[in-house]
């Protein structure tokens, strides 16, 4: 089963049941936000918590199986139309420099790494509307000479 296939299949099973990206978190024993990217194919889950998203949504072992699997992590539009995703990449236009420069100014000439990386969403309630809160949490990781 290719990542696509898992993707589309894990979809209609969650939305099926009803289910939460919570409820798969749960069974997997992981955070929501990696559970749910690799149920997306951008990531992989180990065996047991593979076995435990498949069983819970009742899908078969080509699921869990895909869920293993190692990602190619790849993007299929230049800028996404999607306008949650679109958003994303309009604040890293608008702050990505900001961003980068803060960065620079706090820990020195580097990067913050995607892979040893954590990402948290919470909802905060508001009178004025709801908030989104997004955590993203990278390890710095300084440039070197040589």
């Amino acid at each position: 089963m290719k990542k696509e296939e898992m993707k589309e299949a894990i979809l209609k099973a969650k939305y099926d049941k009803g289910l939460k990206w919570d409820s798969l978190a749960e069974a997997a024993g992981l955070s929501p936000e990696f559970t749910c990217s690799a149920c997306l194919g951008m990531n992989h889950l180990e065996k047991k918590s593979a076995d435990a998203v498949a069983t819970l949504l009742d899908l078969g072992e080509d699921v869990s199986i895909a869920l293993q699997k190692y990602p190619l992590k790849t993007w299929s539009q230049v800028v996404p139309t999607d306008p949650v995703i679109y958003r994303w990449y309009e604040i890293v236009g608008v702050y990505g420099e900001t961003i980068k420069e803060i960065i620079s100014d706090k820990f020195g000439d580097g990067i913050m790494s995607a892979i040893d990386f954590s990402m948290n969403i919470e909802k905060q309630e508001d009178p004025n509307g709801d908030r989104v809160v997004v955590t993203l949490n990278g390890k710095f990781l300084p440039y070197k000479s040589w």
